[in-house]
């Protein structure tokens, strides 16, 4: 039996290319004789379409699309994911499209409802397994959080039978999660004695990327097929069932035993199949596969909200290189505009350090000294800051000056804005609103400060030279916003910092536990303290790539206005 499956990339309501894609995989798949097609979850619609799914044009539309594709599926069996509508119910849905008609849908059973997915908001719970017949071959059809779930549905299918279990997924990513993936499919596939084939989703959806990774497993747990990282593909593979060896177990979960069996006729019969392509099994490092969920976050972001072109402060700094080469990498330098906007401040070696990145990355470089405009604050507000000391406000004048000439950019020139400031720096409140927060899109919002270091070094040894000049990945961070400045004046070591703020932000660690961190008391306290007063900041920011098992935004929901302090009893 020949699987295929198609790691899209959805968009979200876009109905037009999304059928499009999956029309183009049905031809593919046909190509090439396979037997079965299957999609990644809600592929028709993309992945999470959130709230479109109380507009009942948006529910309407995506069925009818559907109907469409029916008549496309002759000559095979496909598994395409969808939204189904029932007596003013939704289902997550998955459609059996064979010989040119839909023969049976399996709602999702397994919705969840944590972090980044509130599924129960929107769906009901399908009650009824799908099971079908191909082949001599019992196939069971199960939706992402099914097969995450050990005593889920395909556990019921394995008790029922099942020789081959198909999962429609849309599994986001975040450091790890890929490992994490193939180990637990690996326990399914040896629990359910039974072939597995996953059909993961691919690619950016505002803060969320999907990374692929598609595979195709024997009942060993061995990977007969893996789809690439970060990277739209089709997988194929060939499999060898023995029908019949596996009877249904005597026992099975009665709570899991309502079933729709359906029997697909076999569209190949005695028929050549042509060769499959050869193939390199290729698994990234870690940050290699972090730096690739930021590119295709970031490009997918500006794409599919109709940006060619991304802006970038370049400030002569770690976080501000790593967004340029990110965006670089995303669009190419011919769609990145890098601006210096050097005050009396800023250090020589801030200036040198920007063009030079520049001219490595390859693109187009400006400079708007801010000192005039800075001067022009300073005499307007001369009379009424009068008989005050310089101070913060000042210098976050420097940063909304910055901040209004990239948006100024943005508006004449249909750039977006990347902002470059990073989780570390984001949880603790080290940014000015409406300064070096302003702008479309924030690629390094999840990526910890000692990860910035770490990936420009991976970056530079990936180029073979040193694309990130060597005089930025050594020099002490400073905001340059003060005479003098170092960020170590305002925040702990950042390898430090960085410990507690994964503990706290991450693990939801209170002070009591995170007393070996290496930081006195005190010092944790200053630093929850300011992680809990920034929200107001970091509810004002904007979106960016999720890297961590869990980002600021859907996976951390905390209130604006709180008076809960952790120490007092």
């Amino acid at each position: 039996m020949r699987i295929a499956l198609a790691q899209m990339n959805a968009t979200v309501g876009d109905f037009s290319g999304n059928v499009k894609k999956i029309r183009g995989y049905l031809n593919q798949a046909k190509k090439f004789r396979a037997d079965i097609v299957v999609f990644p979850e809600m592929a028709l619609t993309g992945y999470p379409p959130e709230d479109l799914l109380f507009r009942r044009g948006f529910v309407e539309r995506n069925e009818k699309e559907l109907d469409g594709l029916a008549r496309h599926s002759k000559g095979l069996v496909a598994l395409v994911g969808y939204v189904e509508s029932a007596r003013g119910s939704l289902y997550n849905a998955a459609a059996l499209l064979a010989d040119g008609s839909m023969k049976a849908s399996y709602r999702k059973m397994e919705l969840p409802n944590y972090g980044v997915f509130d599924e129960k908001r929107y769906f009901q719970k399908g009650e009824r397994l799908l099971r079908f017949t191909y082949k001599g071959a019992s196939i069971g059809v199960t939706i992402c959080e099914d097969i995450w779930e050990a005593k889920g549905p395909g556990k019921a299918l394995s008790d029922l039978g099942a020789d081959l279990i198909l999962n429609l997924s849309s599994s986001p990513y975040h450091k790890g999660k890929g490992q994490g993936r193939i180990a637990m499919l690996k326990r399914r596939a040896r629990n359910y004695d039974a072939h597995i084939a996953y059909a993961n989703l691919v690619g950016g959806q505002d803060e969320l990327v999907f990374d692929g990774h598609s595979l195709v497993m024997d009942p060993k747990g061995h990977v007969i097929a893996e789809g690439r990282a970060f990277d739209e593909d089709m997988v194929f593979a060939d499999i060898s069932i023995e029908t019949g060896r596996k009877g249904p177990n005597k026992n099975p979960d009665r709570s899991l035993v309502k079933t729709c069996r359906v029997a697909v006729p076999n569209c190949y019969k005695n028929v050549a199949r042509p060769a499959l392509p050869q193939r390199e099994s290729l698994r990234l490092n870690e940050w290699e596969e972090i730096y690739q969920a930021l590119v295709l976050g970031t490009g997918d972001y500006l794409r599919k909200n109709g940006f060619a072109s991304a802006v970038v402060g370049l400030s002569g700094g770690v976080d501000s290189a790593l967004t340029a080469a990110v965006a670089v990498d995303a669009l190419g330098a011919e769609n990145v505009a890098g601006v210096m906007m050097p005050s009396p401040y800023s250090s020589d070696h801030s200036v040198s350090d920007s063009e030079t990145l520049a001219r490595n990355l390859g693109l187009k470089l400006y400079s708007l000294p801010i000192a005039p405009i800075m001067k022009a604050f300073d005499k307007t507000l001369s009379g009424i800051f009068k008989g005050t000391e310089p101070g913060l406000t000042e210098e976050n004048l420097q940063a909304r000056i910055r901040g209004t000439l990239l948006m100024a950019l943005s508006n004449k020139f249909g750039w977006l804005t990347l902002t470059t400031g990073n989780k570390s720096e984001v949880s603790m409140g080290y940014c000015t609103l409406y300064g070096d927060m302003a702008g479309g899109f924030a690629p390094l919002k999840d990526v910890p400060k000692t990860w910035v270091y770490a990936l420009c070094r991976w970056r530079n040894e990936r180029a073979g030279i040193e694309l990130i000049p060597e005089n930025v990945l050594t020099k002490e961070p400073s905001a340059e916003l003060r005479p003098n400045q170092k960020d170590v004046d305002s925040l702990p070591p950042y390898a430090s910092l960085d410990k507690v703020l994964s503990l706290f932000v991450e693990q939801d660690c209170e002070s009591d536990d995170l007393e070996n961190s290496g930081i006195p008391a005190g010092e944790i306290d200053r630093i929850l303290r300011l992680v809990d007063l920034s929200e107001y900041k970091r509810r004002q920011s904007a979106p960016g790539v999720k890297i961590t098992p869990k980002a600021f935004g859907k996976d951390r929901r905390l209130p604006l206005t709180s008076r809960y302090r952790r120490r007092e009893k």
